[in-house]
């Protein structure tokens, strides 16, 4: 049988907690879901897993599947699972049998992905996998060698249902795939993916780095400062696009604002709060209430629609300590950040817009967007399921009329309003979210925000808030990874470095980097005493786009040696035609 490759991910899951049970008796077990590529099983074996642990996890699951055992499903009451998993010192499951059985759920509010609730909540769904019994919606492979091809791949903590004052487990990672080449074609780019990492890469290129005394949030050395300010100035320029107004709003709100809002409620755990003046006060960890009240801050006509507001400040969000990640998960970091205030009657048009311009930023980077996806009403929603209708017709219709390709997932937009997400593919073929297109009923609601309508009556905007490079932290370390730190010339933090060739050439080699730099090229002379080999070599491994090689033919004339970083031949060309050639690169942001 064609199984889902995700059946055959949650599967191998069970499989391996079945081959920690054989080795480790006591074991206890949390969750085991399928993941994108993979998946993995949370465990608590009274100490950490060692790498070789791992390869007898690994060794006794092959084991497991050469007996093929069947995948049993079969359902109980809750009081017998609670019984059953209580007999087999399975606290963790016994936990979450009595989260069913007096809340109706065990979904975890911070990973989805570990719900275990089944249609009937009065009913505890089982699985058998030869000796291991475990609690699980399902569904599975029928046996055991129907998995596919798979490989443990890491161990990591994890507390126990995502809260730091929980118990740490052991979070087991493995790969699963339909067949072996698509695993090794994975293990491939995994491989390519560690020498890209953006965390060493980012040190090594001195582009930034973290200190103990402000966990979780970068310091930007000057050459990343440069890329950042590049990535800023590209956002006012293209990402932003026209119509738009910038503002900038305070960093510190009293938490009334955010009440209002709703984040107070919902997003206070994630956020940074002080006392001041005797007054709650929070750091904002994002913009749009900030937005709504600049909207009400004067009486609009529906001829002003829409407004566009922009803002890139730095926004501040608590993230778990195990959570973070270099610039990828930060604690600090900007947006380009939009909030549109429309009419209904414009969201299509608006929509529209902002996919074609997503389309033209991500071209420019080299990044192919692999995906759309609508997400509509989910089951608890604000405002009128006419307006949704409309709202989620109006979305479909944009992205048809895109041709970008797109799924609908039903049920999963955000209580206030549908929205899209896309997705994008690198160089190696991984994918990451990126762009988010979200449209907004219920906080304009909240705000009492109005526009004065053509027929003189007071109606609410919507608002479309919107990101493309979503958090510039974050879409840094996809480009330090996409591009392996070697920039385009109008990002890198170091467009050009002339070599002198010996010390009697470094007078007009200096001179050069300054004739150079006064045309706006971020330009640098080597004066060091390492022979031109080395200094070449220094340049390439700083991946510097542009090389100047300088001896006494170009000191006595106008003509200069160009070397271009990962090319091996180098080409002569007179000066102010390179400068004007380079110039034309950065501006069109080749």
């Amino acid at each position: 049988m064609d199984f889902p490759i995700e059946t055959r991910r949650h599967s191998a899951a069970h499989v391996m907690a079945a081959a920690i049970q054989r080795l480790f008796p006591n074991a206890k077990f949390g969750v085991g879901p399928a993941v994108e590529y993979g998946f993995y099983y949370d465990v608590d074996i009274g100490r950490a897993v060692t790498p070789e642990d791992l390869g007898a996890i690994e060794k006794e699951m092959r084991k497991i599947i050469a007996e093929n055992p069947e995948f049993k499903h079969e359902e109980m009451s809750l009081d017998e699972a609670i019984a059953l998993f209580e007999s087999l010192s399975q606290s963790y499951k016994v936990e979450l049998l009595n989260d069913l059985k007096t809340k109706g759920t065990t979904k975890m509010s911070l990973e989805d992905a570990q719900d275990l609730d089944t249609e009937n909540p009065a009913v505890a769904s089982i699985y058998r996998t030869g000796q291991f019994v475990d609690l699980c919606r399902g569904p599975h492979v029928g046996h055991a060698s129907e998995i596919g091809a798979w490989k443990l791949t890491k161990v990591a903590g994890a507390y126990w249902r995502g809260n730091a004052e929980n118990p740490q487990m052991q979070r087991i990672y493995g790969w699963c795939f339909d067949t072996q080449a698509e695993l090794e074609e994975h293990q491939k780019m995994m491989e390519e993916a560690e020498k890209r990492d953006h965390r060493v890469l980012g040190q090594a290129l001195g582009l930034f780095t973290f200190h103990a005394y402000a966990p979780g949030i970068p310091f930007f050395l000057p050459k990343g400062m440069a890329v950042r300010n590049e990535l800023v100035k590209f956002v006012h320029e293209v990402s932003y696009g026209e119509g738009y107004q910038e503002v900038q709003t305070p960093q510190i709100f009293d938490c009334e604002l955010w009440k209002t809002s709703g984040h107070w409620e919902h997003y206070r755990g994630d956020m940074f709060t002080m006392t001041v003046d005797e007054r709650e006060m929070a750091v904002k960890p994002m913009n749009c209430p900030a937005h709504m009240l600049i909207f009400n801050m004067g009486l609009h006509s529906y001829r002003e629609l829409p407004i566009r507001l922009a803002e890139t400040t730095m926004l501040h969000r608590y993230e778990l300590s195990g959570t973070l990640g270099g610039l990828a998960r930060a604690r600090a970091f900007a947006q380009d950040d939009t909030h549109i205030f429309a009419r209904q009657s414009q969201v299509q048009a608006e929509v529209l817009a902002l996919l074609e311009r997503v389309r033209a930023v991500y071209e420019v980077f080299q990044l192919t967007i692999a995906e759309a996806v609508l997400s509509t009403r989910p089951e608890k929603f604000m405002g009128e399921a006419a307006q949704w209708d409309r709202a989620e017709d109006d979305l479909q219709k944009a992205l048809t009329e895109s041709g970008l390709p797109f799924g609908v997932i039903e049920g999963e937009g955000a209580f206030y309003g549908p929205k899209i997400d896309i997705r994008v593919k690198d160089v190696i073929g991984r994918k990451w979210q990126l762009a988010t297109i979200q449209l907004d009923f219920q906080m304009p609601q909240r705000f009492e925000l109005s526009y004065v309508e053509e027929n003189g009556s007071r109606q609410t905007p919507v608002v479309i808030h919107r990101a493309i490079l979503g958090s510039i932290e974050r879409f840094l370390s996809i480009l330090i990874e996409h591009y392996a730190g070697a920039f385009p010339l109008w990002l890198s933090p170091e467009q050009v470095r002339v070599l002198p060739v010996a010390e009697r050439h470094e007078e007009f080699a200096a001179s050069l980097a300054s004739e150079l730099h006064s045309h706006g090229l971020r330009a640098e002379c080597d004066a060091s005493k390492e022979s031109v080999g080395k200094k070449v070599r220094n340049a390439e491994k700083d991946k510097v786009p542009v090389m100047l090689v300088v001896g006494d033919k170009e000191a006595d004339g106008d003509v200069l040696t160009v070397r271009r970083y990962g090319q091996e031949d180098q080409q002569s060309i007179a000066k102010n035609d390179l400068i004007k050639k380079l110039l034309e690169e950065i501006k069109n942001r080749k």
